[in-house]
């Protein structure tokens, strides 16, 4: 095959959407050559697998479980025997009391006390004859289905942690994408019968042995193996635009040995992106329109910091992580990494727990030293009564900007005028959660990925419409994956 005969994609970001388009492309059309730019010094985004003194943490706890059978089935061709089963174990912190989630009834009524459940129910009859006649905010949403009283319990203040703004501000849809399917009846079902239909309570699930970013290392070596490129260290500075045509991206890369830089135009036939919308558009020239920059202005964001904390003894409590409520601590989730994977931990006889806060990059916090970060971490730690202070013996930060598009009550309007404008763009495609600016999970941003591919080889799939229910039990018609049936987790 001639160069001549090759088609070039460039893909902007090396995470799980960005490194799913390149290796369908692949998987489709060896006439395809995808060069993978990722800024970052590891690939897999939001999705990879720090490491710090032997021990690997997961940067926000990434199940492997979907319902789209062509997600699963390039999970298994790239990981395969490489997979273990997880079974899921979570709590609810709350008023000094351990939660089980998902509900277990007897804990639930021990931890809550009969007068408080019998108030949490009458508070639920009423909103079922009272509802809200309209579902705008996240508010409005779960007091429809679980009443006022269970609402304040247990949505409010984690999800006001988890955003910062109001629940009033923020929109119904992203109740309705995370919480879908779930009721204050089917809870309690689940609870005494132990049937569980709910995706986001699933009771066990896939993980790869050292971390979700060995299926994006794996991942990335199998498109360098069939020709492609992955380059690190490199990120998109500017992208070039004739009209409504993308012609190149002007690249910045870092050499990681001498950390010597150069900037170069990488020329494609066509594009596929999936850094966030709103950097998208500022770094286009020339830049779009007017209104679709000011409604670019109007995307935010929520930021993520994980303190990882080493103990001097084994894990303080067997959970995969724990939601934490309440201001009484900062906060948000813990981890706790052997957990997942006995492969993640450096011994056995340490303890590896992630202490997550949700954030924005201009709070004070943000720019705290790593060592206060990690001295305030430890006593949260001991306050919320898991491992004393002391028994911290080491300590590793990750800042993640941009971890979270928000869903507040300008954003909807201002991404529908920003996606009318870039699906006229000839040869570019957006893809994956901060591509689309939707809190996608890892297997929709891989399928908004795979639908891009698809498109370039002449498809006609809409990439923003991805992550509804429907999506969940589409048939596709594509090519199979080489006959393989998939595997069975060990």
């Amino acid at each position: 095959m001639s160069l001549s005969d090759v088609t070039s994609v460039a893909v902007i970001g090396g995470g799980p959407a960005g490194l799913t388009g390149a290796y369908e492309l692949q998987r489709l059309s060896p006439e395809h050559r995808p060069i993978v730019l990722e800024s970052a010094k590891l690939v897999g985004g939001i999705a990879r697998t720090e490491s710090h003194n032997g021990f690997r943490f997961d940067i926000g706890g990434h199940r492997f479980f979907t319902k789209i059978k062509e997600v699963e089935d390039v999970w298994y061709e790239v990981c395969g025997d490489e997979f273990i089963t997880v079974p899921r174990q979570s709590r609810i912190y709350f008023q000094g009391k351990f939660f089980d989630y998902p509900l277990k009834i007897f804990n639930a009524l021990g931890n809550l006390g009969p007068i408080e459940a019998t108030r949490i129910m009458l508070s639920f009859a009423k909103w079922q004859l009272f509802p809200s006649k309209v579902e705008e905010t996240f508010e409005q949403w779960v007091q429809n289905r679980f009443g006022a009283r269970l609402y304040s319990h247990f949505f409010k203040s984690y999800t006001e942690k988890v955003w910062g703004v109001p629940c009033t501000e923020i929109r119904a849809d992203w109740a309705a994408q995370r919480i879908k399917n779930l009721s204050l009846f089917k809870a309690v079902w689940n609870a005494i019968s132990g049937a569980n239909d709910t995706a986001s309570l699933i009771e066990e699930f896939q993980y790869p042995c050292l971390g979700p970013g060995m299926m994006w290392e794996k991942m990335a070596d199998k498109i360098v193996e069939n020709g492609g490129e992955v380059r690190m260290e490199s990120w998109v500075k500017r992208v070039i635009r004739d009209d409504m045509r993308v012609t190149g991206v002007e690249v910045v890369e870092r050499d990681p040995e001498t950390g010597d830089e150069k900037t170069y135009i990488l020329e494609a036939d066509e594009f596929i992106n999936s850094m966030a919308v709103r950097d998208l558009l500022e770094c286009m020239d020339p830049p779009p329109p007017p209104e679709i920059m000011a409604a670019s202005d109007k995307l935010k964001y929520r930021d993520f910091m994980i303190v990882t904390l080493v103990l001097d003894h084994a894990d303080p409590f067997p959970d995969n992580w724990i939601y934490i409520h309440g201001e009484d601590v900062r906060v948000g989730r813990i981890q706790n990494f052997r957990a997942w994977s006995k492969e993640m931990m450096a011994n056995e006889d340490q303890a590896s727990i992630g202490m997550e806060y949700f954030l924005n990059d201009d709070e004070p916090m943000w720019e705290m030293s790593d060592k206060d970060l990690i001295d305030m971490a430890a006593k949260e730690l001991e306050k919320i009564g898991l491992a004393p202070a002391n028994t911290v013996v080491d300590g590793a930060i990750i800042r993640q900007p941009k971890a979270y598009p928000v869903y507040d009550s300008e954003y909807q309007t201002a991404l529908d005028t920003i996606s009318e404008w870039l699906k006229k763009l000839e040869n570019f495609q957006t893809v994956g959660r901060n591509g689309l600016h939707r809190y996608n999970n890892q297997d929709h941003s891989m399928l908004s990925a795979m639908f891009a591919a698809r498109n370039i080889l002449g498809a006609e799939h809409d990439v923003w419409n991805v992550n509804v229910e429907r999506s969940y039990h589409e048939e596709f018609q594509t090519k199979p994956y080489k006959g393989r049936e998939p595997q069975k987790a060990a």
